[in-house]
């Protein structure tokens, strides 16, 4: 629509619309205010509902036997023995005695320096199989031709599990050469049925049998396979001008083939050291290092575009195994040795498995040690007897064949000296308890709620008391009712803010004529008494000061500690504070003291009725009424608008508010038009005054 503005009256139509429409607007702008009014109660109800979630997450915390049995454990020597004790604990006194032993975790020393030399020892940062010479007994029958390979799967049908074994062809005839593990705990692989959980085989197709009671075998399972292949297969294609190629491995045993493009290259001469020619119909293109795995072109346009490269070969390796006994029953890993592993990947290798074990490495001496992570003995068979004066009497066969650490294959065994070295440690905690001769497999463990330490071998009795921590206890109860209070007091004081009508929501035009100070200081006395008496809130708080006065009826707490008042808890003396309360420090003190089981019950029994409940249960239940009422009317952050009271009403009048809008924008559409209607006129008067002078003057 065309709008002509005051060209032929003069007048200023604009503002005199923009005038007119401000009359218009009055309801729109109440609407609005009752929209940000809504917006900002909202807003209150979720500050004071989160204030309640706060406060029941605390009441969830006070039910807890935790806050109410917190036990000191008193040692009378804790340089031998120290303890702790959980709520769980009972308030006694326990006597250990006779501590004969210390548990001790099971190690070994290799049999000797590893070096030939001790002016030319290993260094563990580089490839063991390029130092070969410099081991005082190297095995070279323990190394094999073939390639360490790994996989992985996923279970999906437990009663049918394949691996795929790539190149891979004596995996049911010798286990060694293959390393299972399910969700990372390690399995030993054996040949035929598996008799223990634990224990898998597999045959020369990679199916897998596992044992039919093992529980970690069902859909959803992570398999991770090591395993060595015949042979190890890369290709690639090569782009033009490509100066080589690098194979994934190091040292190289032998080559099978290489093939590029159609044409087929073997090993010629040796240049130097582990390097050799490549050699073809076409002459020697280049070199191959069979300790690096690199492959160099001679010409660096030998390859003229895209050319594919296979190269099939075979890398140096070793296998190894270590057996351990730990809590969790018999563990058994292989492990794989690659040519270009030094020892400290070896170490790694071990130490970071889930076989138990620390690997260790001392430059000085220049030997081994193996050090099962776990104390004690767990493969069996006990090394202690008693002689007629109590004293502890070593079994001599004791270890010959009950190793916790058992160690097979040539490289661990030979190569690093493991073999037929005597084990020590591997023992447990041998001692007394209340004249009970008993064992553990740590020096620290738990025994009906108390914690244990052994710290050294020691005859005479050492006691431990157990205690209720009063001074701690009283610490969790004035907390919670510090916590409390706090809410109280909160809303109390929203329930009695004053409300300020005069002061409604700013509109835009309002906004304008004010500071940013100046509408924040308007605006915080518009939020002012919002909630002011409101019937949720007020309700809350009357019931929970009912809840706090009621007396506790069941028979678990003493009648005479069957209310706070009884305990040293009431109400503030002052009626403003709205139900606040103080706690008599000397009264709630002695209530712990005397009667600490009432004083919990006191709070955490529970029943069938609120007569029967304890404080903390009464209070669960009327806060969770209330936050389910708050919800209800103000909903949650990410609540929609239907889902509450106060979100519908923002719906209504933003329904509302968008009909006005089209409704003023039809008025104001009207004014122009009548406007523009009475310019068109004036216009049409002026244009026929002008002729009518234009023909008086013409006839002069």
């Amino acid at each position: 629509m065309v709008r002509i503005s005051g060209l032929a009256s003069g007048m200023d139509i604009d503002s005199i619309v923009k005038d007119l429409m401000k009359a218009e607007s009055l309801p729109l702008n109440k609407m609005k205010q009752q929209k940000q009014i809504l917006e900002w109660k909202r807003d209150g109800y979720r500050a004071i509902n989160t204030l309640f979630l706060d406060f029941r997450k605390s009441l969830t915390n006070m039910k807890l036997s935790s806050q109410y049995r917190v036990r000191n454990a008193v040692s009378t020597n804790n340089d031998l023995l120290s303890a702790t004790a959980s709520s769980a604990a009972s308030m006694a006194s326990n006597t250990i005695s006779n501590v004969r032993q210390l548990a001790t975790a099971a190690s070994k020393v290799n049999a000797g320096t590893i070096a030939g030399s001790s002016s030319s020892k290993i260094d563990i940062n580089k490839s063991m199989y390029d130092q070969q010479n410099l081991f005082s007994n190297w095995d070279s029958s323990s190394w094999k031709e073939g390639s360490v390979e790994s996989a992985r799967i996923t279970i999906q049908n437990p009663s049918n599990i394949s691996i795929p074994l790539n190149g891979a062809t004596s995996m049911d005839t010798d286990p060694s050469t293959i390393n299972i593990k399910v969700n990372g705990t390690s399995y030993k692989v054996v040949s035929g049925t598996p008799q223990n959980v634990n224990e898998v085989s597999v045959d020369s197709t990679g199916k897998l049998t596992f044992h039919s009671s093992d529980t970690k075998i069902k859909s959803g399972a992570s398999i991770q396979v090591d395993y060595i292949a015949d042979s190890k297969t890369e290709k690639t294609t090569l782009k033009k001008d490509a100066k080589g190629w690098q194979l994934s491995k190091k040292n190289i045993a032998s080559v099978d083939s290489i093939k590029i493009g159609s044409d087929s290259y073997t090993l010629g001469t040796n240049t130097t050291g582990k390097t050799y020619e490549l050699t073809g119909s076409a002459g020697t293109i280049g070199t191959i290092d069979l300790e690096t795995g690199k492959i160099s072109f001679s010409d660096p346009n030998f390859i003229k575009g895209d050319t594919d490269i296979e190269v099939k070969y075979k890398e140096n390796y070793t296998t190894f195994n270590i057996q351990t006994f730990t809590s969790k029953g018999p563990i058994s890993q292989n492990f794989f040795v690659q040519g270009s592993d030094s020892l400290n990947a070896v170490m790694n290798k071990v130490n970071s498995s889930s076989v138990g074990v620390t690997m260790f490495y001392d430059s000085f001496s220049d030997r081994l040690t193996l050090t099962r992570n776990e104390k004690g003995n767990f493969n069996g068979k006990s090394a202690n007897t008693l002689d007629a004066n109590g004293e502890l009497i070593k079994d001599p066969s004791y270890g010959i064949n009950d190793y916790e650490i058992n160690t097979s294959g040539s490289f661990i065994d030979n190569v690093l000296q493991f073999a037929g070295v005597s084990e020590t440690g591997g023992e447990n905690a041998i001692f007394d308890i209340n004249g009970l001769q008993t064992e553990r497999n740590s020096n620290t463990f738990e025994s009906n709620g108390i914690t244990y330490t052994l710290k050294q071998t020691f005859k005479d009795p050492v006691t431990v008391s157990i205690n209720n921590d009063n001074d701690k206890i009283f610490d969790n109860i004035k907390a919670f009712i510090d916590q409390y209070n706090t809410l109280i007091d909160t809303v109390n004081n929203t329930l009695n803010e004053e409300r300020f009508r005069d002061y409604k929501p700013l509109t835009d035009d309002e906004r304008e004529q004010l500071s940013d100070k100046q509408q924040e200081q308007w605006e915080e006395k518009a939020k002012s008494g919002l909630l002011k008496g409101d019937n949720i809130l007020s309700s809350a708080l009357s019931q929970m000061r009912t809840l706090f006065y009621q007396p506790v009826e069941n028979s678990s707490v003493s009648e005479a500690y069957n209310q706070l008042a009884k305990i040293g808890i009431k109400t503030t003396s002052n009626y403003y504070e709205g139900g606040k309360l103080e706690i008599n420090e000397a009264a709630l003190r002695k209530a712990i003291e005397d009667d600490p089981g009432s004083v919990e019950k006191l709070f955490t029994s529970t029943g069938s009725t609120d007569s029967s409940k304890g404080i903390i249960n009464r209070l669960y239940d009327n806060v969770t009424t209330t936050i389910d009422k708050l919800n209800a009317r103000a909903g949650k952050s990410y609540s929609t608008n239907q889902q509450f009271t106060i979100g519908k009403d923002l719906d209504r009048i933003g329904k509302q508010i968008t009909s006005f809008q089209s409704r003023l924008t039809q008025i104001e559409d009207r004014y122009y038009r009548q406007f523009t209607a009475m310019e068109k006129a004036i216009q049409k008067s002026n244009s026929q005054m002008t002729y009518l002078l234009q023909q008086f003057g013409g006839g002069q």
